[in-house]
This record gives structure tokens, sequence and C-alpha cells, in this order.
């Protein structure tokens, strides 16, 4: 059963069921990198654009101009409150676009309160989160540039100056979002158990020629409790034939019964483990979905983590849904999964290919 929910998440998460989710797997928008149109202006000139109109050309394939099109590469008109061509007024629920990096941790740190309410005690979350850089320009300025590869499935192109000066942070400054988020749901009461790697074979090339391309995101493992679900079994990666099981081989050498340790030896040789325990270091390629274009969740990402998390029939909660991918991974892994979106056009998105990658008998529900 999959349970797609319209709305801001804040409100959603209000009406779901109390200590209901086994874990919940999410990737919230990340800080400063896309306008996903859910956005309203009030008051001003209805004929604005409410971006600026400068540096437009037909040569710009990441600038201004692309942005009308398409929207999803914010720029300096979206960190501000008014609109400074026509005085206009911006109302948005969406998550990502705030004026600092505090106001971002504490929107998340709010949204998480919510979730820990419909999480049972034994309950798990995993989150996927990206960093930003700080680049700073009093008129806002032009886009930098961020990426050689035509795609935005993975990071935008283009990087947008900000408006607005951040307190502590130079120009250039990696703001370290991720874990200024995973601090701050510690210090909310959250366990934080373990950060993961997750590794990109295939990341977006980048044109930096002053630090090396990105290729890693994090995964944050919280916990309600000390003691929770968590099914290590169900994630266990191979093993190389070498590797013992679980007692620790003998020195022969400084033995004085030889016979009784090779005959311990010969026992271990049968117990050896095919099988190990998950490494926090998980590679996987970034797949875009052709229908949407903002970063999706891989597939392969998220299958451990609720296998992990979640028993067969157990419920799954995504309150950023976005093309559905955790709504997907959870019915063909025999779950029930809740999924919560705020923009339509993307719920239209996570229909289509739930439907078209799912059973025929899969129960989908829009609300």
């Amino acid at each position: 059963m999959i349970n797609i929910k319209i709305g801001n998440c804040l409100d959603v998460l209000k009406e779901l069921p109390k200590h209901h989710f086994h874990t919940v797997v999410t990737s919230p928008p990340y800080y400063g990198l896309r306008d996903y149109n859910t956005g309203t202006w009030i008051g001003g000139d209805p004929n604005c654009p409410h971006k600026r109109l400068t540096k437009i050309s037909k040569d710009t394939a990441t600038g201004h101009a692309n942005m009308y099109e398409h929207g999803d590469v914010v720029g300096d008109a979206i960190y501000r409150q008014e609109c400074p061509l026509c005085g206009a007024k911006r109302q948005d629920d969406q998550i990502g676009l705030e004026l600092t990096p505090q106001d971002y941790v504490s929107r998340l740190v709010e949204v998480f309160r919510g979730v820990r309410d419909t999480l049972r005690d034994d309950g798990t979350v995993w989150l996927n989160l990206g960093d930003s850089y700080h680049n700073y320009r009093a008129d806002g300025g032009s886009n930098v540039k961020q990426s050689v590869h035509s795609t935005k499935h993975d990071q935008p192109e283009s990087s947008p100056h900000r408006a607005n000066k951040i307190k502590g942070l130079k120009q250039k400054d990696l703001m370290g979002i991720p874990w200024r988020v995973a601090f701050a749901l510690q210090e909310d009461g959250w366990y934080l158990r373990q950060d993961i790697i997750w590794h990109k074979p295939n990341p977006m090339p980048e044109s930096v020629q002053d630090r090396c391309t990105k290729a890693h995101e994090y995964i944050f493992l919280l916990s309600k409790n000390s003691h929770y679900y968590f099914d290590h079994e169900a994630i266990q990666e191979e093993a190389s034939q070498n590797r013992w099981g679980g007692k620790t081989p003998i020195n022969v050498e400084n033995s004085k019964d030889k016979e009784n340790v090779f005959n311990g030896l010969t026992r271990e040789r049968d117990m050896m483990s095919e099988t190990k325990n998950k490494r926090s270091v998980w590679t996987v390629n970034t797949k875009p979905y052709k229908e949407a274009h903002f970063a999706v969740f891989p597939t392969d990402l998220i299958e451990p983590c609720i296998k992990a998390g979640s028993p067969k029939d157990g419920n799954v909660l995504d309150p950023f849904g976005g093309s559905g991918t955790t709504g997907l991974v959870a019915d063909r892994l025999c779950r029930n999964a809740t999924v919560i979106e705020l923009n339509k056009d993307y719920v239209d998105i996570a229909e289509k290919r739930i439907m078209g990658e799912t059973p025929m008998f899969t129960k989908v529900s829009i609300e």
C-alpha cells in the first residue's frame, strides 16, 4: 500500500497516526540550490517574472533565461522575501530557500519533531543531505558555474550568488549543512547513531580548479531511543573467502598443544562466514529519472535503509516524497509507505512512476 499525501509536511505530519512508522527514509531539499516552484507572489505586478532581467543570453545554457522555462535553479530574488522589481511579497511553504543556514536548520528540526511523533519508540530515521557553498555578492550577481554537465539530476549546473551575506561565512566557504542539521537534531533529542557516506562513482563533473570534484553525500542514521529496530542481517554484505567466522585464529607457534590447536582451526574453517556486517561507505551510482528535472533517490541507495529499518509489512514514511522513490522501493520490499509532497506536479510524476513500475495489484491512494 502506497499513500501519497499532498501538502506541507508540517501540517500533514500532525494528521498522521502517532507511534505508527517503523522507519523514515527521506532527502529534504538541499539548502539554496533549487526553487521547486511552490511559492506564490502577493501584490506587485502580476506580469513581473520576479527574477532579475539582466545577463539573459541565447548562449547562456544555465543562466536566468533558462530559469524562466524550468525554474529549478534559484535566482537572487529567491533569497528575498520581497521582489526587488515590483515589490510583490513571496509566500512559500517549501524548505531550502531560507535566508540563512540557521533558518534552514531550524525548519528541519521542526519537521523532524513532527516526524518523531509519528515514529514508533523503536523507530529510525535515514536522512540524506548534500552540502552547499556560500557564494555572496552584494548585487546578487551572475550564477557561479558548478558543473560542465548538461543534466541537473545530481546537482544544478550553477549556483547563484546570494544577495545576502551570511554572518560567519566567507565567500566560497563550504557551509557544512549536513552536519549542522545532524548536530541540531542531536541537540533536539535524537540519537545520532551513524554517518554513512554515499559514494558516487559517477559524480556530476565540475569545472572548478581549486578543489576536488564532489563525489559523496551523507546519510545520517538517527533513532528515538538507544535501543531500536535494526535488522543488520538483512543488509549484510558478501565476505571475502579468507574471512574467519566469530572466533579469532590461534597462534600455533605459541601453543603447547599443536594437535588441539589444529583441530580447533579445522573447526573454525568450517565456520567461515560468507557475509559481513555492512560497511558505512555505500557505493551507488546516481540514476536520473527522465520524467523529473530534479534530483531523485537511486533505488539501490534506499533499499538497505528500508530493509534494516523495518520488518516486512512494516510502515515507512517519507515527508519529502519527490518522485516517490521511497514508496516505490517500500512496495517492492512488501512494506507500506506514506509519502508527503508539497508540489502537485511532483505528485503526478510520482503517481505515474509508481503505477508504471509496481505490480498491477499495488494499492495507491492520493489525498
